[in-house]
């Protein structure tokens, strides 16, 4: 507590301490007698959040408030209370605060297992919490403060506790920290939450950097020794320091590099030296220097200066071959650079004191991406999509593209030609036929990059967007604000051509996943109360076709959970196979028809190989059900809980060209699928038929394949077939004895 005065003493003057100090106490007096489960008293947390804003230099206010920011909860004092005692800004916060404590976006279920999904009362917390951000940030900044405390003492929860709290951290709080401005409370966060989400990962990195750290320090020295040398030769006043590297951050580079087929020592910054000057054009001044000494690796260098990140972060960054042929990362920024880095909006946040909120320009420019993300999230129908939205437009990186007239417009990474179209104008985005990067002409689901020029070519008429756009697995959009004016367009059309289209759609997907369940059934699964609301949503996009994949496949799960009677799991290829009632019996897939997880299933004893599964609607297995004694053959299966792969066999139907096989095999192996096997048979027509066997997981990986190889040029169908097989012989009555 002497160490939090100390501090407010430094920069805030008397009145403001005197607030801080009465706000101290009176939090003292309160908590007095109450602990934490981590066995310390109570005050120690307010104290420590109070600590963190007080390191950011924040007003008197804001401090007082962090002080007394769990009173209300935790010990009855009302906001009425706190009004008359510390004020009508320091109530409004704590009042703010307040809101947000029972802000958990990942619940943890009745038994203590993982994160479940988030509902309405969830995601309406989150709404809180940007409209919060909205009217006064310092709310948003008392709340992360309070969660690095609780982050630093979360040893003290139950296991399944803290697997909730990490996964929120560093699925909400970390992202918001970060677009925010706030990298150092972003990476106590995010390391924090990765050392109770891995823990054996986060040990055997701590190790490794553990074991090499002299050796890594010494290398740093040497490194920063010889560049401070030259920049003092060439007149810079300049101060030179190694950069720590943080363990998740190093965690992710690995997960990365590891997909590349390179090792941990490959990662470029690793090794990492920041430089500090006092001015912008000292900045570059000190780029040619390390140039000049060392030889730049290429496409390592980015220019955050000239053009800042979302969060106003600003830098160059180069990446060099250093002493010894050692990739070393270069940061190079000014000071004021630096204190906005670390701490984001808070060092841009001043308050007039005894009066209201004085903020820079900048600093209003920077906060309306938040009051923009709650206009655009005015029209949200639904809880799924608000969260959808704004975990797409908040908590991801950015790009920032250029239109044809040199404005720059930033977008999630990821998004596409369409999404910049959307982000001008939603007009732009219906007229949308074409698109151009750098003047040469892509498809509209290419991805964008940092510095790419963007041209959108348009219809002479409306003709409106495609529902294609809205297919996940083609990825067209990928942005909140162009899936909303989508949905919207196809909702301003007439029902009947909205269900019709629905209808379409729908059987296509259940023809060609060979699925029975019925329509009636489907809009049961998604809440609908008739077939004719759910073919609408169909029709006009707000239900796709992934979802309908994905929710069979989950109610073919949830079935074989729920069974009553007993369950034996089975061995061998079918080893997420379960006959129900019966153990220890051998069993295969058939053939003819290759079931998948999601699929209706039946088993069927065989003479001497155990039981056979098929789908229920394989046209074998059906001429079986009619031969003699065949009856007492079928038990009953369903799925198991293992993640195996399935032979599927597919025909494609396209017009021949060249390159056909090849797009294809490219199609299925941006879905990671394998192929075991192809038989192409050419036709007079100028037609070709190609039959492939896959590998797949299960229904939903196999709609998303579906969907590739559609989009394939010349391809027109894409049919899961059956192969027909000879009927088995009847029962034998050994065989019979042996069943029963």
């Amino acid at each position: 507590m002497q160490a939090l005065l100390n501090k407010v003493r430094a920069y805030l003057p008397q009145d403001r301490v005197q607030l801080v100090e009465a706000a101290l106490e009176y939090a003292r007096t309160l908590h007095e007698g109450q602990m934490r489960e981590s066995g310390e008293p109570y005050i120690a947390h307010p104290v420590s959040a109070a600590n963190y804003l007080a390191d950011l230099s924040l007003d008197g206010t804001t401090i007082a408030a962090a002080l007394l920011h769990d009173v209300v909860e935790d010990c009855g004092v009302s906001i009425e209370d706190l009004r008359n005692r510390f004020g009508e800004e320091v109530a409004r916060l704590v009042d703010g605060v307040t809101k947000l404590t029972n802000l958990d976006l990942l619940g943890v279920d009745d038994n203590g297992g993982l994160p479940t999904p988030v509902d309405d009362e969830q995601a309406e917390s989150l709404r809180k919490m940007l409209v919060a951000m909205a009217e006064d940030i310092r709310v948003v900044l008392i709340k992360l403060a309070d969660r690095l405390h609780n982050m630093q003492t979360l040893g003290a929860l139950p296991a399944h506790r803290r697997m909730a709290i990490a996964q929120e951290t560093l699925d909400i709080y970390a992202p918001l920290a970060h677009r925010l401005g706030m990298g150092e409370i972003k990476w106590q966060l995010e390391d924090l939450a990765f050392r109770h989400l891995e823990p054996e990962q986060y040990k055997a990195i701590s190790k490794l950097l553990s074991t090499k750290r002299k050796e890594r320090e010494a290398y740093i020295e040497q490194v920063t020794e010889v560049l401070k040398r030259e920049l003092a030769r060439a007149n810079f006043n300049a101060e030179v320091t190694g950069r720590p590297k943080h363990i998740y951050s190093i965690y992710n580079k690995a997960q990365s590099y590891a997909a590349q087929g390179k090792q941990l020592g490959d990662i470029y910054d690793l090794f990492a030296v920041r430089v500090l000057v006092p001015s912008v054009q000292d900045c570059y001044g000190v780029l040619g220097v390390v140039h000049s000494l060392w030889r730049p690796l290429s496409g390592q260098f980015d220019d955050y200066i000239a053009n800042p990140k979302e969060n106003a972060y600003q830098s160059l960054h180069t990446s060099v071959r250093s002493i010894g042929g050692l990739p070393v990362e270069v940061q190079v920024r000014t000071y004021q650079m630096h204190r906005i880095s670390e701490y984001g909006v808070a060092s841009h946040w001043s308050y007039k004191e005894g009066g209201g909120a004085g903020r820079d320009l900048k600093f209003e420019e920077r906060m309306t991406w938040v009051r923009q993300l709650l206009e655009w999230q005015r029209d949200v129908s639904g809880t799924e999509e608000f969260l959808e939205n704004v975990r797409t437009d908040i908590f991801r990186d950015q790009v920032f593209v250029y239109t044809p007239k040199n404005a720059i417009k930033e977008l999630p990474a990821g998004a596409t030609p369409i999404d910049f179209a959307y982000r001008i104008h939603t007009e732009l985005g219906h007229r949308c036929i074409g698109a151009k990067i750098n003047s040469k002409l892509v498809g509209l689901n290419t991805q964008l990059k940092n510095g790419d020029n963007v041209e959108i070519l348009t219809s002479r008429v409306a003709r409106g967007p495609s529902l294609d756009w809205l297919n996940p697995h083609l990825g067209y959009v990928k942005t909140s604000t162009a899936r909303q004016s989508i949905r919207s367009w196809f909702r301003r059309e007439e029902r009947g051509e909205n269900v019709q289209r629905g209808r379409d759609l729908l059987r296509r997907e259940l023809r060609r996943l060979n699925d029975p369940t019925s329509e009636s059934e489907i809009a049961k699964m998604f809440g609908y109360a008739s077939e004719g609301d759910l073919l609408a949503a169909v029709g006009s996009g707000m239900v796709s076709m992934a979802q309908v994949a994905g929710r069979l496949t989950a109610r073919a799960d949830n079935g074989s959970d729920s069974t009553k009677v007993d369950n034996a799991s089975l061995a061998g290829s079918t080893a997420g196979i379960t006959v129900i009632g019966v153990g220890d019996l051998l069993t295969r897939m058939g053939e003819c028809c290759h079931p998948l997880p999601g699929d209706a299933i039946t088993g069927y004893v065989t003479r001497s190989r155990g039981v056979t599964v098929h789908r229920t609607d394989c046209p074998n297995l059906k001429s079986l059900e009619v031969s003699h004694e065949s009856g007492d053959r079928m038990v009953p299966v369903s799925w198991g809980q293992s993640r195996n792969y399935y032979p599927v066999r597919l025909k494609v139907e396209a017009f021949d060209r060249m390159g056909l096989l090849h797009d294809i095999t490219g199609a299925t192996s941006i879905e990671r699928v394998n192929i075991r096997g192809s038989q192409t048979d050419v036709h007079n027509d100028r037609t070709v038929t190609v039959h492939v066997t896959v590998e797949v997981q299960g229904l939903e990986q196999l709609s998303r394949l579906y969907s590739r190889i559609e989009g394939v040029r010349g391809v027109h169908s894409v049919t899961r077939t059956i192969q027909s097989v000879a009927p088995a012989p009847s029962i034998t009555s050994q065989a019979a004895r042996m069943k029963a």
